[in-house]
């Protein structure tokens, strides 16, 4: 090779040497990967550190109202109850040893304050006196939104269909366990409820739901309701308003209630 090539590929090297070293110095350093995004914040999951649970004071006695619950019967009279005939109507019920008590054909009765979503406790005695069987048995029934019900009856060693029994949803779900005490005795709902959502135009965006305790014993475990409650057609969604009365049924049998208090969830 002659010495002039020699320099020339030298050179040409040195060059290629050069322009590699430029071309890596300009190269960016490989970055880390950045940190992942938090999860969306689920409601109830995380809770927000900014602000305290509300404080509620227990009653001294368990059953009795808290301190935040609204009390719709005291055992003294019916003064915050009409007639659901047309709403207007002092109730015509009895009161009689510090329960209200049915009074047969004078239809059912609402409280005259609305309420959507609601923790509810109120206790029912069917009568002590057993008359007749099945469905006209000790039958009665809580209607939160004055629409969809929990039923009331003598569920005590009598035969009746399943989503009929103390504890169902009516005509939709059957109770979890027959925890209904004997004729005559004081029975416990503790129930959790949830209003159905519908958006401007009527449409249904979420079904209510019940969580229901009898005497204690889970009943219903936060099951969604199909519509009203109806015994002679199929259940449906209609809108209506956002605050609605809770309604006790006259179904003509001598049943009681007491303790009726509401903690509103909305």
């Amino acid at each position: 090779m002659s010495s002039v090539l020699f320099r020339r590929v030298s050179l040409s090297a040195a060059l290629g040497l050069a322009l590699a070293a430029t071309l890596f110095a300009q190269t960016p350093a490989p970055q880390a990967p950045a940190p992942a995004a938090p999860p969306a914040r689920v409601p109830g999951q995380m809770p927000d550190p900014s602000k305290e649970p509300v404080v509620v004071t227990p009653a001294s006695t368990l059953g009795q109202p808290p301190s935040d619950a609204i009390v719709l019967f005291d055992g003294k009279d019916l003064s915050g109850w009409v007639s659901q005939k047309d709403g207007k109507t002092p109730a015509a019920w009895d009161v009689v040893d510090g329960a209200m008590q049915v009074k047969p054909k004078t239809g059912g009765i609402q409280s005259k304050q609305g309420f959507g979503s609601v923790q509810l406790h109120i206790e029912f005695a069917t009568p002590s006196v057993v008359k007749g069987s099945g469905q006209g048995r000790g039958n009665s029934g809580v209607f939160l939104m004055n629409t969809y019900e929990i039923q009331v009856l003598d569920s005590y060693e009598n035969k009746t269909y399943f989503h009929g029994q103390a504890g169902s949803i009516y005509k939709q779900h059957k109770p979890l366990a027959n925890a209904v005490r004997k004729p005559g005795e004081w029975n416990v709902y503790d129930i959790v409820f949830h209003a159905p959502k519908f958006d401007e135009d009527g449409k249904l965006l979420a079904r209510a739901t019940f969580t229901a305790f009898l005497n204690g014993i889970l009943v219903q475990d936060h099951v969604e309701v199909m519509g009203v409650t109806a015994h002679d057609r199929p259940p449906y969604y209609e809108k209506h308003a956002d605050k609605l009365p809770l309604g006790l049924q006259d179904h003509g049998d001598l049943v009681r209630f007491r303790n009726i208090w509401v903690r509103p969830l909305d």
